[in-house]
């Protein structure tokens, strides 16, 4: 690039005491630019964007940013943090106005640029709410307003969407995209892959040292792997087989990941590897399809090259009896109601033992008041419940024994130790003395924190925090064991560590109910639910549900992507059109059809299309098409 950088960044490095975050870090970040940062917990992100902002300074190296050094710049830096920086008793308007007065905009332009952005991000209609009582994705939308309000040139982003649902994270990305063309660069850290595949370019950070650069294309390309998808009537056993043979396929296996459906293997030899799997797979049904591999499996190739070991001890499971009949949660026909506002209408589901069950939803979809009854904690207003065995008292001390649950806010005691709080865990549930040494250290173990056992809790990474509270959801073995967001803000590493722990427990008989937000990882879970507006409108295997969306995905590339995006959303639906770094994604019923239609549309007004591909759909765009499908048929029925 011959552009000037609008962040240059030499040999940089940081030191609290005698650790060392940041090792002789060098980039550069250009004019109009998504560039994006991603690293397990601990790789030193946000250590990077305080000395960006300006807030702390480098222990050496040197940083410029807009060609001075940061503390000299910081009216023209926006930065939105990991915790909301909001006044929760303010509300939309009040926040901006606070903003505007700290960051000295003139009441003119408060006026002008409030109007713009709360038109932009859909807030405009609530500018008299208070924040307090926005969904997590509008909260995300208000903050990003407040920090574009001084209409800074750098706009710095630490995991903004962490805990925000699908729908609101896709439309916090377009509104990213269309930023930048109005001259603001953007620097983001996430530790979600999906979301890394949105930036131009990215540099992986791993214990204070870059691993990887360049394009999201590129850095997939240069792995230089293919990625086979498997799958059979038998994952275990198929999975069992190949880990079993991977030393003398060594060469030519390079990972092997199950998925709640699925195997990924990722090879450098498709001959050779396809042949390996149909043999080991003899007496299986099988099926299989070569995929690019994903940004995920670049992230873990190198991490492992950067010899970062996966801690996985299995958990010393005790052998418990069968439970009496298969089904350990089951809703038939479940409303729930607050006085005349139907939250739940007509959910039927049904979970087994040793089956991992997604429910997903937009914020405000009724995820949480199903799952309060599903665990016993609220009464349906018609419908009957079963919870592990139980029909009648679902909120029994004996029943409660069974259960495990680990709920999206962090439940520890920050101002207890590591400690503490695992032994106040097993207290509450019962642990018998002669297995709570071995659970400790098992949950110590996995989360990295042998060693660090008197640490106060409120002091760990946030990645850390999570993992902790999952040991503590499980130390006595529950039968029945409910999930809230269990991954969110950890690492593609660790994410996938707490997947296989998730997958042992089930393996054991435990029955799991797992929310997310993050549709690359309810790819684990066996059989997915996807709720709209307290309905549930699709349940299935992950595969089944993303084979079954109608019409195609679609990649364009062309000389203006932000022109051709602001002239699509005028022509399609908004939620077909979506930015992905230097591609436009278009969701076509009639691709066949429609396809040539539009590219000649776009060639008429001057956007040259240049390339055109089909892709296969995520779950995410599944989800957000079956939403936004569901959202359209029911605003339909209520207007007729």
């Amino acid at each position: 690039m011959t552009q000037v950088p609008v962040v240059q960044v030499l040999d940089l490095k940081k030191n609290y005491g005698e650790t060392q975050v940041l090792k002789g870090v060098s980039f550069s970040i250009y004019p109009g630019e998504i560039f994006g940062i991603v690293g397990p917990d601990g790789a030193g992100k946000t250590s990077a964007f305080h000395m960006l902002g300006g807030i702390l300074d480098a222990t050496s190296g040197d940083i410029t940013v807009l060609g001075k050094k940061p503390r000299d710049t910081r009216l023209e830096i926006g930065y939105l943090t990991q915790l909301f920086s909001l006044y929760l008793d303010l509300s939309i308007n009040e926040n901006i106005e606070y903003v505007a007065g700290l960051r000295q905009v003139s009441k003119n332009d408060l006026k002008e640029r409030r109007d713009k952005y709360l038109k932009l991000m859909d807030l405009d209609r609530f500018s008299n709410r208070l924040a307090g009582q926005l969904s997590g994705g509008m909260k995300q939308k208000l903050a990003l307003c407040c920090a574009l309000i001084a209409r800074p040139k750098l706009l710095l982003l630490d995991e903004p969407t962490t805990g925000v649902d699908p729908v609101s994270r896709r439309e916090f990305w377009d509104l990213l995209a269309s930023i930048t063309q109005e001259g603001v660069t953007v620097a983001v850290a996430t530790p979600y892959m999906d979301e890394a595949e949105r930036c131009h370019r990215l540099i992986l950070l791993h214990e204070g040292s870059i691993q990887d650069e360049g394009r999201p294309q590129e850095l997939k390309d240069n792995l230089n792997l293919k990625r086979l998808e498997l799958r059979s009537n038998d994952l275990e056993k198929l999975s069992n087989r190949l880990h079993t043979s991977i030393d003398k396929a060594q060469a030519h296996f390079t990972d092997i990941q199950e998925f709640g459906d699925r195997l990924d293997v990722l090879t450098d030899n498709l001959n050779i590897a396809q042949s390996i799997i149909q043999k080991e797979s003899v007496g299986l049904d099988l099926s299989i399809s070569a995929q690019e591999p994903t940004l995920e499996n670049v992230f873990v190739s190198k991490l492992k090259n950067a010899e970062v070991k996966e801690t996985t001890a299995r958990f010393p499971f005790v052998q418990k009896g069968a439970p009496s009949n298969s089904t350990a949660i089951k809703a038939e026909h479940v409303y729930k109601e607050f006085g005349s506002f139907a939250a739940v209408k007509d959910v039927s589901l049904q979970i087994d033992y040793g089956h991992i069950y997604g429910l997903l939803g937009a914020n405000g979809a009724g995820k949480t008041t199903t799952i309060k009854m599903l665990c016993g904690l609220l009464q349906p207003s018609k419908g009957q419940m079963s919870l592990g065995g139980e029909k009648g008292n679902l909120r029994s001390a004996l029943l409660r024994k069974k259960l495990g649950y680990m709920s999206q806010k962090f439940t520890l005691y920050d101002d207890l130790t590591i400690l503490e709080n695992l032994e106040f865990y097993c207290g509450v549930y019962c642990v018998p003395q002669d297995l709570r040494s071995k659970r400790l250290n098992w949950v110590l173990e996995n989360t990295g924190l042998l060693g660090e056992e008197n640490r106060l809790t409120g002091n760990l990474p946030g990645g850390w925090k999570q993992r902790l509270s999952f040991g503590a959801a499980v130390l006595h073995q529950p039968e029945v064991l409910f999930l809230d967001e269990p991954t969110s803000g950890v690492d593609p590493l660790a994410r996938r560590q707490m997947w296989q722990l998730i997958r042992d427990f089930a393996r054991q008989g435990t029955a799991i109910l797992v929310t997310t937000h993050f549709l690359e990882e309810a790819e684990h879970c066996s059989e997915l639910g996807f709720m709209v507006a307290g309905e549930l409108v699709a349940q299935g295997a992950p595969g089944k549900i993303k084979a079954e969306q109608p019409g195609s995905l679609i990649e364009l590339r062309f000389k203006d992507n932000q022109a051709a995006y602001n002239m699509l959303k005028t022509k399609l639906d908004s939620w077909r059109v979506s930015i992905f770094a230097d591609a436009v994604h278009l969701v076509l019923d009639h691709p066949d059809i429609e396809l040539e239609s539009i590219i000649e549309n776009c060639n008429s007004q001057g956007i040259e299309c240049f390339s055109s591909r089909r892709l296969p759909f995520s779950l995410e765009d599944a989800f957000i098409g079956i939403v936004k499908r569901q959202s359209t048929a029911n605003a339909e029925a209520s207007a007729a």
